[in-house]
């Protein structure tokens, strides 16, 4: 009998299908029809930064500064006391997903700040969330800052909320830095339990009859696993955190191919608000089927099998491969 099980922030995992932060786990009719579905865990929606300040007076300079930027938030923040329940409800809602299913449930902290979130990640674990996700977000507007002073940010916040709390962090990261593995090492050496690569940071769009900065969210597609894949190849074998895969996961194909560069479980939101959330035990049978087809017994014998230490070519994830790309495509379109 094929097995499909894995383990990630040391939860063990009948399968590498987890559903990211969106709206969607915000009904918890939704979650239990996840969990049916055949996902092994969820991310439930993001508990703002802004939420827990609400009655800061900068208040107003957090909701101009792009909050809109984020796959889980689907519009701006026009009253932020009724979003997402608020920060006790967000706590009531981890609590009652946990007696709605079985599936170890996740919960999600965005922004940038230590203060607030170090009390509410102790509140997220004491209403028994399995793990936590920190969706770091900062925008440096300052020509001043240097972009070790950028890092400097994320580690030290992920090292104080690790500190924290007993439960598994791991920290879901967007793909500008200068030196991805560098990051990566440093957020490894901070004690998070997990690498979740790659956030997708949506940018406001222009309307130009009315002359208006606009949200604008396009889901994802397959394409956007690419740099995904690339990364977690390169970084896998080098860093102790648990890698996983969000954005551009919508078929079996694409959680097959994470699970070879070296991915522990891969989140999908864009594929189950396209197709719907049935369309995870789609993708769990294909999974099985071309695992049969294929003579895989397991997950855990494909993972990594493609990363950059198991491959013969290892210079296909590096610069070397750019011209061989481009050469080829030439001499096709000759």
């Amino acid at each position: 009998m094929i097995d499909l099980s894995t383990s990630y922030l040391g939860l063990q995992l009948k399968n590498p299908l987890v559903v990211s932060a969106s709206p969607l786990s915000e009904d918890l009719d939704k979650v239990r029809l996840m969990e049916d579905a055949g996902a092994s865990a969820v991310v439930l929606h993001s508990l703002f930064e802004e939420q827990i300040n609400l009655e800061s007076q900068v208040l107003d300079q957090y909701l101009s500064a792009g909050t809109e930027s984020f796959a889980e938030s689907l519009t701006y923040f026009p009253d932020m006391t009724g979003y997402n329940l608020g920060p006790e409800g967000y706590l009531e809602h981890i609590r009652r997903a946990k007696a709605a299913v079985k599936i170890p449930i996740i919960a999600s902290l965005n922004g940038v700040s230590t203060g607030g979130w170090i009390e509410y990640a102790k509140k997220m674990e004491e209403a028994v969330a399995d793990a936590l996700e920190l969706n770091i977000f900062y925008i440096p507007t300052d020509p001043q800052m240097s972009g070790e002073q950028v890092e400097r940010v994320y580690c030290e916040l992920a090292r104080n909320v690790k500190s924290s709390v007993r439960i598994p962090v791991a920290v879901k990261l967007g793909l500008y830095f200068s030196s991805m593995p560098n990051m990566t090492m440093r957020l490894d050496r901070a004690g998070v339990d997990g690498l979740v690569l790659f956030n997708r940071f949506y940018q406001p769009d222009f309307d130009l009859e009315r002359l208006e900065v606009v949200p604008s969210l396009i889901l994802s597609s397959s394409y956007e696993l690419l740099i995904r894949l690339h990364w977690v190849a390169i970084l896998y074998g080098h860093v102790k955190a648990d890698l996983a895969v969000t954005g551009g996961v919508h078929t079996a194909e694409d959680v097959l191919k994470a699970m070879m560069a070296g991915a522990r479980v891969t989140m999908m939101t864009s594929a189950l608000l396209r197709y719907g959330i049935r369309h995870l035990g789609e993708v769990r049978a294909d999974l099985l089927t071309w695992m049969e087809e294929h003579e895989y017994d397991s997950i855990r014998q494909m993972q990594g099998s493609m990363s950059q230490q198991s491959v013969d070519n290892p210079a296909a994830f590096v610069r070397a491969n750019y011209m061989k790309v481009l050469s080829s495509y030439a001499l096709r379109g000759r």
